[in-house]
């Protein structure tokens, strides 16, 4: 696979605060990579750096072999960027903003109208082409902003928060189109977002940002791998009759390390997978099973994960804690142990 993104100790410093903090990065071509992280994590400084917008204090990123610095005009010749809150002269109609965009493009005349039609059919907004553009909804301006970044047919779509604000329709459309721009097209996309759960559903490859670090970067499913290694094993368990029979059953396991209830259900946390033999007791014992799920393969549960281990928290977590009842019971012998 070819590098077309690259980052090398990328750092920005605003006065003694690091907004990005030494990034090593690499995007290949035609991937579609979603770096994530909350808001102030460094995202959107990043993109500047890239889009050669802002002066990096240390450190390289280049765009297909470009230094983003010292050539930002031959970068912006490759890269299309979809800012999140694309801004359209209001007066204007979608039709007239494309021209405008494709003018600025060096298109003019009837390869100039065919290219306006084309995008406009893709992006489907030929019904509201000669609306002006004021009064479009979210989903409708995303929609033209992707028109129009594809006004110049550039190699790099960059997109910050592309799915902020929009719909369940226009979501859905919306990641079709980014499939599409990658799959079809050949294109290489870098989605910025703090929207996991729209994220996950087009990413090959993710990357989590905290306060400027990257602290995981990889696919979704090795990164699950990785925490479930470096971390443990957490079960959700319901099961009827949920009774003091099976929590000792759970408890007298060697690799239990924590268990809490939440309702009927336990949370069981482990060194390693229990499924299989929890099954296997479960039936042989008369017990309904009304529940089981290994956590920590969806990107919900990694960036959480993450974003601990990274020494951060957030307050559903503290709250969560605060309401669940945690079973305790002392560390075993090793001749009690199975």
């Amino acid at each position: 696979m070819e590098t077309i993104i690259e980052t090398k100790d990328l750092t920005k410093k605003y006065g003694q605060k690091r907004a990005v903090d030494h990034l090593n990065l690499s995007i290949q071509r035609g991937e579609i990579f979603g770096l994530l992280g909350p808001n102030g994590a460094g995202k959107t400084t990043t993109i500047l750096m890239l889009l050669g917008l802002t002066e990096p204090s240390g450190g390289t990123a280049s765009i297909r072999g470009m230094d983003c610095t010292r050539n930002p005009i031959g970068v912006k010749s490759i890269v299309g960027y979809l800012p999140d809150n694309v801004g359209f002269y209001p007066d204007m109609t979608g039709r007239q903003n494309l021209r405008f965009t494709g003018r600025l493009n060096g298109l003019e005349g009837e390869a100039l109208e065919e290219r306006v039609n084309e995008l406009l059919k893709r992006v489907g907004m030929e019904e509201a082409a000669d609306k002006k553009a004021g009064i479009y909804s979210k989903g409708m301006k995303q929609r033209l902003g992707i028109a129009d970044v594809l006004m110049k047919d550039p190699e790099i779509i960059i997109m910050d928060e592309p799915t902020l604000g929009i719909d369940p329709e226009g979501m859905r459309e919306l990641l079709e189109m980014m499939r599409e721009l990658s799959k079809s097209d050949g294109r290489t996309l870098l989605i910025s977002s703090h929207q996991l759960y729209q994220i996950q559903q087009v990413c090959d490859r993710v990357g989590i940002f905290v306060e400027g670090k990257l602290i995981a970067c990889g696919r979704i499913r090795d990164l699950g791998k990785q925490i479930q290694k470096e971390n443990q094993y957490t079960l959700e368990l319901e099961a009827f009759p949920c009774d003091d029979r099976l929590l000792a059953e759970i408890c007298r396991h060697e690799a239990v390390k924590d268990i809490s209830k939440e309702g009927n259900m336990f949370i069981i946390q482990s060194s390693r997978d229990l499924r299989k033999e929890l099954t296997e007791y479960l039936g042989n014992s008369g017990y309904t099973v009304l529940h089981m799920h290994q956590k920590g393969g969806d990107l919900d549960e990694i960036y959480r994960l993450y974003f601990e281990k990274a020494g951060q928290s957030n307050e559903n977590n503290r709250n969560e804690k605060k309401t669940s009842r945690r079973f305790r019971f002392p560390a075993r012998k090793k001749s009690e142990k199975k």
